[in-house]
């Protein structure tokens, strides 16, 4: 059975090999599409393609903050300068400084991005098996991720359900109002066109036929309660559907409100006005969960 998954949840791995140790840590929150944030050790670049690739591969939305970090004894042993890359950094700051920049410093240089890398020493591990290792554990992450965002859309399931079933309840309010009975619109509608054949000046006939379809198609609230109808059980299914269904959910919130405000601007007494207003905030609440939704 499919779930609806949130797009809020949080993984952690540790794990090592050897004398090298490694964490994991994967964070995500909402986001209209797939935004990653990946932080990785010196010397740790090329692992960023798969990163990516393994995102994209588990999930559709959220903004994800995937970090690794090694073991402090083993960087220790294994941080080393490379030398091209400094090289080529302090040419470009000399340059700078020839045109009126600041001299470069030692640690500014050494703070740049791929001048501090991870080295290779003597009896240190090969760096296939080790990004292979580091990878692993990244898939186990990637797992228990999508396990905590199940388990926080199980939770989100609850809630859109229970707002879905309190718009259902007033809109059978509506639906039951005096003000929705057929035998109130009728007697609404022929006052309102005796009061047009009353008008001084009369009204000529073709427009007099006019203002009467715009006074019966306003005070004919069926469409409304149809849609609105419609729209929640659409709601219901895509919901039981599961998968990442955040954006379709997020739409029908949008058409909901709207069937809401044109019930409200119909509504000719308080009773029904009440139960419209009532229906907005339902709908509001509705769409704030939704925004969780992947």
């Amino acid at each position: 059975m499919t779930t609806l998954s949130s797009m809020t949840g949080f993984a952690c791995k540790e794990g090592n090999l050897g004398a090298l140790s490694w964490t994991w840590e994967a964070k995500s929150v909402n986001g209209k599409g797939l935004d990653l944030r990946c932080r990785l050790p010196p010397g740790c670049e090329a692992l960023e393609p798969k990163v990516r690739q393994a995102a994209q591969a588990t999930l559709q939305r959220g903004t994800l903050q995937i970090a690794l970090t090694f073991g402090r004894s083993e960087t220790e042993t294994v941080t080393a300068v490379n030398r091209a890359a400094l090289e080529r950094c302090l040419a470009a700051a000399l340059e700078l400084a020839g045109r009126g920049a600041a001299p470069p410093t030692a640690d500014g240089l050494l703070g740049l991005r791929g001048v501090l890398e991870l080295a290779e020493p003597a009896g240190s591990l090969d760096r296939e098996a080790r990004d292979a290792a580091v990878l692993a554990d990244l898939r186990q992450v990637f797992a228990d991720l999508v396990a905590a965002r199940r388990s926080e859309g199980r939770q989100l399931k609850a809630l859109l359900l229970d707002r879905l079933d309190a718009l259902a309840e007033a809109l059978a309010q509506a639906e039951a109002s005096a003000a929705a009975q057929p035998e109130a619109l009728k007697a609404r509608l022929k006052r309102q066109v005796e009061e047009l054949l009353e008008a001084s000046p009369a009204l000529p006939e073709e427009r007099l036929a006019q203002e009467a379809a715009l006074l019966a198609v306003k005070a004919d609230l069926r469409e409304e309660i149809e849609r609105l109808g419609a729209h929640i059980a659409t709601a219901r299914s895509l919901i039981a559907e599961g998968r990442a269904v955040g954006r379709r959910l997020d739409f029908l919130c949008q058409e909901l409100n709207r069937e809401a405000n044109t019930l409200c601007s119909k509504a000719q007494d308080i009773a029904l006005t009440e139960i419209g207003l009532a229906m907005k905030s339902i709908v509001d609440q509705l769409r704030e969960q939704v925004q969780n939704v992947e």
